[in-house]
């Protein structure tokens, strides 16, 4: 009896997390979709289907909204990989004893309210904020430019806050990298250029795709930042979700857009797999 328990024991121990991933993401899914099947009537039964909700938001309109937000993910992903990638490969390289206090710097912001890092960002890109102030002080310009309310404001914001969801997976993978490869492949008569194209970065390409995930799932679908940065001019994945459901009260509507968006990342995912295990010839190489 002790030893199946014992046998099954990695089974109970995730079965927490199991029911967790079970009653708050596939209990609220199944109903998002049935949300968005059901006929909007009181009298109609609760099996009776209908694509209505589905015609109403499959407009050109729509699918703009899903590309500018598909766009914004994008350039955020393309950004935080630029500027996180030398960033955790400095931190695993050559940071030495200051590792630890460079690493407790970089998760600070967690500490914060996701809220009230945008709100400080926009107080610093406003008119009146620190960055127009001290151009205004040193002469650099002689009126405050308008640096809010605009995709340079929203991409800004963005990066700053999904920033360290690229730098902590790609980390933890070069932490655990043999540097020996690199001097045996400097041997072999390979420049820094070669080696790091060809050695460091097809085998950090786990903590790549795994940051690029982290970061394109939830600027996907963010609305608090392009709400506060980018104001009513834009509108995204999230702030249209918001406004259906807590603003006009179709929770239908809301729903079937909640869907196809969600069939938008899903595909899109998908086509980025595709493209760096198949197509691109360097994170391809096993």
């Amino acid at each position: 009896m002790w030893s199946m328990i014992k046998r099954e024991m990695p089974f109970f121990l995730a079965l927490p997390a199991l029911m967790w991933q079970f009653l708050f993401v596939c209990v609220p899914l199944a109903l998002t979709v049935y949300t968005s099947l059901h006929r909007v009537s009181s009298e109609t039964p609760w099996y009776i289907v209908t694509l209505d909700h589905y015609a109403a938001i499959f407009t050109l309109p729509h699918f703009l909204i899903i590309g500018n937000s598909l766009l914004l993910a994008l350039l955020t992903v393309s950004l935080c990989l630029f500027i996180g990638y030398p960033v955790a490969y400095f931190l695993a390289l050559y940071a030495g004893r200051w590792r630890t206090i460079l690493l407790f710097l970089l998760t600070l912001p967690f500490w914060t309210n996701f809220l009230t890092q945008a709100y400080a960002w926009f107080f610093i890109l406003d008119k009146q904020g620190l960055i127009n102030r001290l151009l205004l002080y040193i002469g650099l310009i002689s009126k405050p430019w308008l640096l809010t309310y605009n995709w340079f404001a929203v991409i800004c914001v963005m990066v700053y806050c999904f920033l360290p969801f690229m730098i902590v997976p790609i980390y933890s993978v070069l932490q655990k990298f043999d540097w020996r490869l690199l001097e045996a492949s400097q041997d072999l008569g390979a420049t820094r250029w070669q080696t790091f194209i060809r050695i460091t970065i097809p085998l950090s390409k786990v903590g790549i795709q795994t940051g690029c995930l982290l970061v394109f799932i939830p600027a996907c679908g963010e609305f608090i930042i392009p709400m506060i940065m980018g104001g009513s001019r834009y509108m995204y994945i999230g702030s249209t979700i918001t406004h259906y459901i807590l603003t006009a009260r179709n929770e239908h509507l809301g729903a079937a857009f909640t869907v196809l968006s969600g069939i938008a990342l899903l595909s899109s995912i998908a086509l980025g797999h595709l493209y760096l295990r198949v197509i691109h010839p360097v994170l391809s190489r096993r």
